[in-house]
């Protein structure tokens, strides 16, 4: 049956940004799908995550710090094997976003947002896909973003650091896809988070905006979900090194 390549039951799955937003709907997803799933936060916590998980009979922990820091990622991939065993998904969804044009961009701001937009999403697909490459397989999601593709407004990090989300997709893709280790990337379009309240609640951002998406409507986190599940399972068991857009349509204008 088709539907069975989509389900993830005997998986482990660790998402990182998951105690709110995309991250959150994406791990609910995959727990819906059957897979066991560690929740990752650190400004907020992912208990609530967590608690939604277990009330769907899923096996879940939470675990908790700053992605900025090296350290973090051997923490959360020890800790999600130390506690179910094995990882066999992983999802690079944690993200920051800092504002300002570029001619007044502090360097401090660049280096907080690619540390934990592009570096942390590195160290972590290092290090999962350690474990992956041993037991002969393995699906990584990266979430890219529109500014992977296009350059933005006064979010020269944020871009720079999503469009290295991409090439790293690929170039991991590259490398790994022989050994059935699956490296893919959705890029969103416009989703109401707590990153995109800035342009929400502006005005005339806001119409620009939604004058351009063919959908008429910003996108929800639950709209991730399918794209999500496809990448992660083995329905999409031939797909290497694909940034999924999915935008409203935004892209096609």
């Amino acid at each position: 049956m088709i539907l069975d390549s989509f389900r993830l039951d005997g998986k482990v799955a660790l998402v990182t940004g998951s105690s709110a937003g995309l991250g959150a709907s994406i791990a609910l997803a995959l727990a819906e799908a059957g897979a066991s799933v560690a929740c990752h936060g650190n400004t907020r916590s992912p208990e609530t995550t967590c608690e939604r998980i277990a009330r769907l009979g899923g096996a879940t922990i939470a675990l908790h710090g700053d992605l900025g820091l090296p350290e973090t990622s051997a923490l959360l991939v020890e800790s999600t094997i130390q506690r179910f065993g094995t990882i066999d998904i992983l999802v690079n969804n944690a993200g920051t976003i800092r504002r300002s044009p570029a001619v007044d961009y502090k360097m401090e701001d660049w280096t907080a947002v690619l540390q934990t937009n592009l570096s942390s999403v590195f160290r972590l697909s290092q290090l999962a896909g350690r474990k992956m490459l041993d037991q002969g397989s393995g699906k990584i999601l990266n979430i890219a973003s529109l500014l992977s593709f296009q350059g933005g407004i006064t979010v020269p990090a944020y871009a720079a650091s999503k469009g290295g989300v991409a090439q790293l997709t690929k170039a991991l893709a590259n490398e790994w896809a022989a050994k059935n280790v699956n490296v893919n990337a959705i890029a969103p379009g416009y989703i109401r988070t707590s990153n995109t309240v800035a342009l929400q609640n502006d005005e005339v951002r806001n119409r620009q905006i939604l004058e351009r998406i063919p959908a008429g409507r910003w996108g929800e986190p639950t709209d991730l979900c399918g794209a999500a599940l496809f990448l992660c399972s083995h329905a999409s068991d031939y797909v290497h090194g694909h940034v999924l857009v999915v935008d409203g349509g935004w892209m096609s204008r």
